[in-house]
């Protein structure tokens, strides 16, 4: 399974441990409804690269393992974001951190919630009132 390939080559980063991934998730597609089912997981890493040299390490992961950027919230081989660095807020052309729609996804907070239950965002936001306002409907666990 793609997810379970990205997580090998998450592992192998260099200057990179992966410390954790949650259950993998099924929910609804982003954006367009004429694509399959997406499948989502999180990861905790730790790192020594920048956000930056992450970034382009996990786009260069997306690259090897076929994804194609045909159109925007289009079907996708993978889509591995970085949704937390540390306590790092940054608005940039390229990145924002935290991810700028971490707080809206079922399919983000609920997994989080899994490797975090007691995460604080940068912001000050606890991730259990982010929950508390987010449905799960539409998102499944998958065993």
């Amino acid at each position: 399974m793609q997810l379970q390939r990205a997580l090998t080559a998450l592992a192998e980063l260099p200057q990179t441990s992966l410390l954790a991934s949650s259950s993998f998730y099924r929910s609804a597609p982003m954006g367009p409804q004429d694509q399959p089912d997406f499948v989502n997981a999180v990861a905790a890493l730790a790192t020594m690269l920048s956000a930056e040299d992450l970034l382009d390490r996990l786009q260069a992961i997306e690259t090897a393992q076929g994804r194609v950027r045909s159109r925007h919230w289009g079907p996708r081989t993978l889509d591995l974001d970085l949704l937390l660095y540390g306590d790092t807020c940054l608005q940039g052309p390229r990145l924002t951190l935290p991810h700028a729609r971490l707080a809206e996804r079922n399919f983000v907070l609920y997994p989080l919630a899994e490797l975090a239950p007691d995460l604080i965002l940068p912001d000050g936001r606890a991730l259990s009132s982010l929950l508390a306002q987010c449905s799960r409907a539409g998102l499944e666990r998958l065993d």
